[in-house]
């Protein structure tokens, strides 16, 4: 059976659908959420089942992580451990925004959200539908990209529905993100850090912030 396909306000989530929405996290279900950079999925990252669920659905190989997304530094902060001040110098510049940062992951989250890596990637995405669901959900989510492994990732909900929309039972739609580019991710390890993928924030920019 298809996804139901949920039309949502980008900019001014409707509450009631956004109660909906939690309700399948709630219950352990994965569904499509449009993020600020790419359409993503979304499950409860404490939830076994639901990881499993999202490997499924991907067809992703267990040893790649599975990014969070989250509506606040004070809640990254109590999913990772031992921050560098690099961290914090990157959250107060980059977010709410389209920088993922991996670092050590908080003892609290199953080790296998960070596919046995013990870090785990965190982002706050510029996103009111993403930012209220969290709160509606009362807890942060998984975000990675609403895609089948290997296939183009979707800026839309109508690219989602096509790839995904047989093995999900719900996706949102707030129309085309108009984003070409995922978010840019940083390691941060101690004093040192990497650029693992440049995205939609340049590397100059984070070298400037860094500085």
């Amino acid at each position: 059976m298809p996804a139901e396909l949920l039309r949502i306000n980008a900019q001014a989530p409707e509450p009631e659908l956004l109660r909906y929405a939690a309700d399948f996290l709630t219950r352990g279900c994965v569904i499509g959420i449009p993020t600020d950079t790419l359409y993503g999925l979304a499950a409860d990252p404490f939830n076994l089942a639901a990881v499993d669920e999202i490997y499924r659905v991907k067809g992703r190989p267990e040893t790649r992580a599975l990014p969070i997304l989250i509506n606040s530094v004070e809640q990254a902060m109590v999913l990772a451990r031992a921050t560098p001040s690099s961290f914090i110098r990157l959250a107060e510049e980059f977010w709410p925004g389209a920088l993922t940062l991996i670092v050590e992951a908080s003892h609290r989250l199953p080790l296998k959200v960070t596919a046995n890596t013990g870090r785990i990637a965190l982002r706050w995405p510029r996103s009111e539908v993403v930012v209220r669901l969290i709160a509606e959900f009362d807890g942060p989510i998984t975000g990675t990209s609403a895609n089948i492994s290997g296939f183009p990732p979707c800026s839309s909900a109508a690219q989602v529905m096509k790839q995904l929309g047989e093995r999900l039972p719900l996706i949102l739609d707030a129309g085309d993100t108009g984003a070409a580019l995922p978010s840019t991710i940083v390691e941060l390890r101690g004093d040192s850090w990497k650029i693992l993928r440049e995205g939609a924030i340049p590397v100059a920019d984070i070298q400037r912030a860094l500085s």
